[in-house]
């Protein structure tokens, strides 16, 4: 039998913090705001991953609240959403997901975000689907102040 779960996450994003997507720092000259690295992708991911398992949201397993979390690599939510998932007979099927922002281009480093995503979650890249899509200029999106992240996960359990 296969699960499914979706998630959406979205960081506003502000000078003098780096702009870590998909496990990776991405050059640009804006970073997103958030309590951990704020990576945007990642928790799209977790919120899918865990939706899917039925194991409650990101906000529940590492809150902005907890000082353990501040600064911290979205990476490391991912590892240890994966321990969950192994817990419980869960398998990782596929990851799709899609990041729309204005700029940066993110297709030249997709490769390596799948990769970075892939080894936290102890799956291939090959599992791993991501896009990238602009806001057209509509809203804080749109307009390059914010960046959005949605994520769909297929899980199996056996």
């Amino acid at each position: 039998m296969n699960y499914a779960g979706i998630g959406y996450d979205l960081h506003r994003l502000v000078e003098g913090r780096k702009l870590m997507i998909g496990g990776i720092e991405v050059p640009f000259d804006k970073g997103s705001e958030g309590h951990s690295d704020g990576d945007v992708l990642c928790h799209a991911l977790c919120d899918a991953l865990l939706g899917a398992a039925g194991l409650g949201d990101i906000g529940t397993h590492f809150p902005d609240a907890d000082p353990k979390w501040k600064g911290a690599s979205s990476l490391i939510f991912l590892e240890h959403t994966r321990k969950l998932l192994s817990d419980r007979k869960f398998r990782i099927v596929h990851l799709d997901a899609i990041v729309v922002c204005e700029r940066p281009k993110l297709g030249p480093h997709f490769q390596k975000m799948r990769e970075a995503l892939a080894k936290s979650l102890g799956i291939t890249s090959l599992e791993i689907n991501l896009k990238a899509k602009t806001n057209e200029g509509v809203d804080a999106v749109g307009r390059g102040e914010a960046i959005a992240a949605h994520a769909v996960a297929t899980l199996s359990q056996h």
